[in-house]
């Protein structure tokens, strides 16, 4: 899959999740709205975690691409295109990581 990216991943998504395919698990994810996704996000956040701590890399690399997969399903059940968020990481690289932190804890 040379050349695949996130946007690739994100079409996929909108695609499957709006189809209505019952054998598509992104549909039924969609089906289940945005509290279903996002525990399953949740789920595989902490996957990943378990997986970086046992320095398992084949499982690093699985839970990952899981994490990835449903963070875009949550991203397409809250209409935020991926673009946003990378042009929030692209405004973030101007500062430190250190002083943009510290600029959200005084916006909150």
């Amino acid at each position: 899959m040379a050349g695949f990216s996130l946007s690739d991943l994100e079409k996929i998504v909108a695609e499957r999740g709006r189809s209505g395919d019952a054998a598509s698990w992104t549909a039924k994810l969609f089906a289940g709205g945005t509290e279903r996704a996002a525990k399953k996000l949740g789920e595989e956040a902490i996957e990943t975690v378990i997986a970086a701590v046992s320095a398992d890399r084949k499982a690093l690399v699985s839970e990952s691409a899981d994490l990835l997969y449903h963070w875009l399903v949550v991203l397409a059940l809250a209409d935020i295109p991926l673009s946003d968020v990378l042009a929030e990481l692209e405004r973030r690289t101007g500062q430190s990581g250190i002083a943009e932190k510290a600029s959200r804890d005084t916006q909150r």
